[in-house]
């Protein structure tokens, strides 16, 4: 039928449970134009492909995966998109969902994406690693909150939904793997600029051992290091402080 690819992070779905699990979340929100990112199989996309009144398309970077699936499914004809998922443009015009068990490769950078997709972008369903996952939906002050879970939960409301073990996979992964939504937040904290925003939350996640007046010194005048929130550390601060904090920053140009 097809081989499996370790150099594109590629562990196909089989547990039909698990399939159903997804489709039901993913058909909670109304959608009419929808992308599913790496198809492999066709696990979740033979499903995918009997919505009604949908316009789907599927993206796909290994050729033989493409060729697999053109034969398998005939209606994927003209669907299917033989790209790289992160060097492609948005493929629709106008709001479209977004679902996929998504490689664990390059998990992270989808997650970006889907931050730069974000004014197209009604909802995402996702397989990721645990991990990433749990990093996605962290609260403040637990060991996974980092950069990841500030940008992302400053834009998006994220639903951790459940738990896949390795054998709902072929080849079974080595490591759990979790299900997200992402649906966009209808009120985004006050910030100064999403571009001050992330250059903040990066430069403090940069150093968090250290308190935030040792590692945002190059941000911020001096005068504001003084203020008693600088004794705390990255981790400390939620989103909405961190939206309130770069109010304060260096203009970008004395930064």
């Amino acid at each position: 039928m097809y081989t499996l690819k370790k150099s594109l992070g590629q562990h196909f779905l089989r547990d039909e449970n698990i399939v159903r699990k997804i489709m039901e979340a993913l058909t909670l929100t109304p959608f009419t134009q929808l992308l599913e990112v790496g198809p492999g199989g066709g696990a979740l996309t033979r499903y995918l492909l009997k919505l009604p009144g949908i316009d789907f398309k599927a993206v796909e970077l290994d050729k033989e995966k493409v060729e697999y699936l053109l034969k398998e499914f005939p209606a994927l004809t003209g669907k299917l998109l033989h790209l790289d998922f992160l060097k492609m443009e948005i493929p629709f015009t106008g709001p479209f969902t977004v679902v996929g068990n998504f490689p664990y490769n390059i998990s992270s950078q989808i997650l970006f994406t889907m931050l730069d997709w974000r004014s197209s972008l009604e909802t995402m369903v996702g397989m990721f690693q645990k991990e990433v996952a749990q990093r996605a939906a962290a609260a403040p002050g637990s060991k996974t909150y980092g950069v990841l879970s500030v940008l992302i939960q400053a834009f998006f409301t994220v639903d951790y939904l459940f738990d896949v073990s390795p054998g709902c996979f072929d080849p079974p992964p080595k490591v759990m793997s979790g299900v997200i939504r992402l649906t966009p937040r209808k009120e985004v904290p006050a910030m100064r600029s999403a571009a001050d925003f992330t250059l903040l939350v990066k430069t403090a996640f940069g150093q968090r051992r250290k308190t935030l007046r040792n590692a945002l010194k190059p941000l911020f005048d001096a005068s504001v290091l003084q203020d008693p929130l600088f004794d705390k550390r990255a981790e400390q601060l939620s989103v909405d402080d961190f939206g309130a904090l770069s109010f304060r920053m260096l203009a970008r140009g004395n930064a």
